[in-house]
């Protein structure tokens, strides 16, 4: 008994180890992305604004060459030329935009460092998705049962799914700087206010739907973060465009940084995938805690506060992609739906966990 007890304690100081070199390695990475935005800032590749719409000076630029050509092609007479191509939004908040070159700017120092930053955050993962088994393997159950643990398994999990994007070759190397900025904060809340000592979980919890509620809520979690960043940069991309598409006036700093991004369109479409595909999951979530409830409390539903901002962080994300599917409602309408519903999501996982007193409540971590 006493040799088991000294190997958990080893085991629950080693994850605590594991996680403290994670923040190490996502400071690391974190710098190597500032880096590479910096260097991107520098290159060649940062366009004019008309550039990105095809209108205003470059649009010029290029009638008065085609009027040139035709003219020395028609022996210095005058040609009638063909109306030029307008550029128009393909749907309310959507423009014919190319997509920027990354935040590196398409320089070989960005990118390199954009490299290094991404190997550092790979390298963190594996050291907290190991710091995560560690404290598993320490307190002999699941390791989310109590907000440190939570926390770390979520910033796990958010991390592994941003790789496991760049690995299927999506464009969202962008991400890298708010996400390891979020998991930094994260993960420094989580081990000073919200760290705990391993512990058993009470009677009610020992069930093996621990394992899919919980672990479905965390990956859930993860992928509507990214979708609310996705939607964040969706929000202040669309503005610089209409911007730019009026003529108005752009900090040549805040043009260097929007003109990197994928296109408005491009960010809206990403966001709205990444939410509609996980939504399915989040509805299985809470028919899956409320069969958990009915084993354990001997009913499905009792108006728990965190069944609540459950039910309510569902009813938000089913009316953004209703309103995905409204003509009137698309584009910035929406996107702000979108990240009024990672809000609430947000309160459930903080606010209703910490600071309101609940059957799912962790007050007092």
């Amino acid at each position: 008994m006493i040799l088991a007890a000294t190997t958990n304690e080893n085991l629950a100081n080693t994850a605590n180890v594991l996680v403290y070199s994670s923040m190490a390695i996502y400071t690391l990475a974190f710098f190597a992305h500032i880096v590479e935005w910096v260097l991107g800032s520098r290159s060649k590749v940062g366009r004019t604004a008309a550039a990105l719409t095809g209108a205003g000076t470059a649009a010029k630029a290029k009638a008065t060459v085609e009027v040139r050509t035709a003219e020395k092609e028609n022996g210095g007479g005058t040609a009638v030329l063909e109306r030029p191509k307008v550029i128009t939004r393909s749907a309310a908040g959507r423009r014919d935009v190319p997509d920027g070159p990354g935040a590196a700017g398409g320089t070989f120092k960005g990118d390199l460092y954009g490299r290094i930053a991404v190997s550092m955050t790979a390298l963190g993962f594996l050291l907290e998705a190991a710091g995560v088994i560690s404290r598993a393997m320490a307190v002999q159950r699941a390791p989310w049962g109590n907000m440190y643990e939570f926390s770390t398994t979520f910033s796990t999990v958010a991390v592994g799914t941003y790789l496991a994007f760049l690995l299927t070759k999506k464009n969202v190397r962008w991400i890298g700087l708010p996400l390891v900025t979020t998991v930094l904060l994260n993960l420094g809340i989580a081990t000073t206010v919200l760290y705990t000592d391993s512990d058993q979980l009470v009677p009610a919890l020992h069930s093996y739907w621990l394992w899919i509620h919980v672990s479905t809520a965390i990956f859930c979690g993860a992928v509507f973060y990214l979708g609310a960043v996705g939607t964040l940069f969706y929000l202040l991309r669309d503005v610089y465009e209409s911007k730019v598409a009026r003529g108005a006036t752009v900090g040549r700093a805040w043009a260097s940084i929007m003109e990197r991004l994928p296109a408005a369109a491009t960010l809206d479409k990403f966001s709205y995938r990444v939410n509609a595909a996980v939504f399915p999951l989040w509805t299985f979530t809470i028919i899956a805690g409320a069969i958990w409830a009915g084993d354990a409390w001997g009913r499905y539903w009792g108006w728990d506060p965190k069944e609540v901002w459950s039910f309510i962080t569902w009813v938000a994300y089913a009316c953004y992609l209703h309103a995905r599917a409204t003509a009137g409602w698309k584009g910035r309408k929406a996107a702000t739906l979108a990240l009024v519903a990672f809000g609430c999501w947000l309160f459930n996982y903080y606010g209703v966990n910490i600071f309101v007193t609940g059957k799912h409540s962790y007050a007092g971590v």
